[in-house]
């Protein structure tokens, strides 16, 4: 009887151990969708300046978390997708230097917009980290808005000098075909001027011989 206590209380224990882990998952599967996906910290949930050798841990803890494979979530997929990009991002030198440029940019601007220095206790707030990661949303949003426009003032660019080279195409095709067809009439037109000018001779020919009555 006591054996059977313990092997209900076992499968009990399991069974929240499971729920728990499953919570879990759920619960990191929503943070990384809610969090900015152009903000690759924020979605690892790491703070800049970390090596990194932090960045792959971290990827690794949560990618085995997430993992589609370990999970029912129908969410996973998704998250495990944002998860590895901002892994991507952050491994690649440029894109973390631009996401990190960004970041500087919203902190500078936040001291000016309060008036404070560098040396300000402010800035070590709760409140002002939470207004800095506010900001660095907004500045990347303007970046983001900024690249789109230029890509597409780019994409326009091209378009007009594609339709420029393509008339330019047109009108050179055009020349040569009216210089071909000039060319092949040549002998055409070359018998009808004999003939004009053959008839044009025989016609004078006969007001030569026309004599004048009276």
């Amino acid at each position: 009887m006591a054996d059977d206590d313990d092997k209900e209380e076992k499968d009990i224990l399991d069974s929240l151990e499971r729920e728990a882990s499953d919570f879990a998952k759920d619960a990191e599967i929503d943070r990384i969708r809610q969090a900015f996906s152009l903000d690759a910290y924020a979605v690892l949930d790491l703070q800049p300046g970390v090596p990194d050798s932090d960045i792959k841990l971290q990827y690794r803890k949560k990618s085995l978390l997430i993992h589609p494979d370990k999970t029912k979530n129908p969410a996973a997929p998704d998250a495990f997708d944002r998860l590895k990009k901002a892994q991507t991002a952050l491994l690649d030198e440029k894109q973390r230097a631009y996401l990190d440029e960004c970041i500087s940019d919203a902190r500078r601007l936040l001291i000016r917009e309060h008036k404070y220095t560098v040396d300000s206790p402010e800035l070590q707030t709760g409140e002002f980290k939470k207004e800095w990661r506010q900001k660095t949303v907004h500045v990347l949003l303007e970046e983001e808005a900024r690249r789109r426009r230029q890509a597409k003032a780019r994409m326009q660019e091209e378009g007009r000098e594609k339709r420029k080279e393509d008339e330019e195409l047109d009108a050179r095709k055009r020349k040569r075909d009216q210089d071909k067809a000039w060319e092949d009439t040549r002998e055409e037109r070359i018998g009808s001027w004999r003939d004009w000018q053959s008839g044009k001779k025989t016609g004078e020919k006969k007001k030569k011989k026309m004599k004048v009555l009276g």
